[in-house]
């Protein structure tokens, strides 16, 4: 079996001490590739790096919950940077973009700004976008109404059934991961279980959203214990999936594996070389 991470941010600083060993780790446990979407301008050269070092994939954007801190003029770095590896098999989405409408304080219509800037660089660029959804699907959905992109993937999807079919109306496909493992998600876990078989893919999110045998509370924390989630928790993650769709394994992998390359057309091509 062969499972995708469609996303993973790998070049986290919480992964600086054993990156290479948090990888090799996912790939004794079948992770076969992962997707690394950038977070700001900044990270850039530093995620296609990481990507080429490990066989991986990798996405350009600039995420929602960084645009307060963004110069006027990183979408033009983004345009250039889209351009300037145009050709690179490995460079599979537009990403991590979207809208946080959750954080209080942001700055809403500078998101917006932002969003459909890059909507519009995926759609000239010809390249699916992963999208950062975080009560934000309605407006999410309004953008690719205005700015028709090659679909995608709604990163941890937590929306309503209305705003799922939205999506998937429109080809894209949603991402379930560490949330879905959690008993009271009951929104999420009711989604991963009547979607069409064609809809769910996975990922980890790492080093954030840890699943529930992960999971430290407020009291753990103060105490200074944390959690960092690892690719190499998907399958364990996959499991859960598994289980609420009524699918053994190899199904589950076989699934999530078609419906992430379908999403991601470049993915396939370093699957099968992975």
């Amino acid at each position: 079996m062969s499972w995708i991470d469609t996303h993973c941010h790998l070049d986290a600083t919480e992964f600086d001490a054993d990156r290479d060993g948090v990888w090799q780790r996912a790939r004794a446990a079948g992770v076969a590739i992962a997707v690394l979407p950038a977070v700001k301008a900044a990270h850039f050269e530093r995620v296609r790096e990481l990507a080429h070092a490990l066989g991986l994939a990798y996405a350009l954007g600039i995420h929602p919950l960084c645009v307060d801190e963004a110069n006027d003029d990183d979408v033009d770095l983004l345009r250039d940077a889209l351009a300037r590896h145009a050709d690179d098999k490995r460079l599979v989405a537009v990403g991590e973009i979207g809208l946080d409408w959750f954080v209080p304080g942001l700055d809403r219509d500078r998101q917006q700004h932002f969003y459909l800037a890059q909507l519009k660089l995926a759609r000239d660029a010809g390249l699916p976008a992963i999208l950062h959804v975080r009560r934000s699907a309605d407006g999410l959905l309004a953008g690719l109404r205005r700015i028709e992109v090659a679909g995608g993937i709604a990163h941890a999807f937590n929306g309503s059934v209305q705003q799922a079919q939205g999506f998937v109306e429109r080809g894209w496909r949603l991402g379930f991961g560490g949330a879905m493992t959690f008993e009271r998600a009951g929104q999420i876990r009711a989604l991963a279980t009547t979607l069409p078989d064609t809809v769910p893919v996975l990922e980890t999110d790492a080093p954030d959203i840890p699943p529930h045998w992960l999971y430290r509370n407020a009291d753990q924390r103060a105490r200074g214990e944390f959690a960092r989630n690892e690719p190499a928790e998907l399958p364990r993650i996959a499991q859960t999936l598994a289980q609420l769709r009524g699918w053994n394994l190899q199904q589950t992998a076989a699934h999530t594996a078609a419906n992430a390359c379908a999403a991601l057309p470049r993915l396939q091509a370093l699957l099968e070389r992975a």
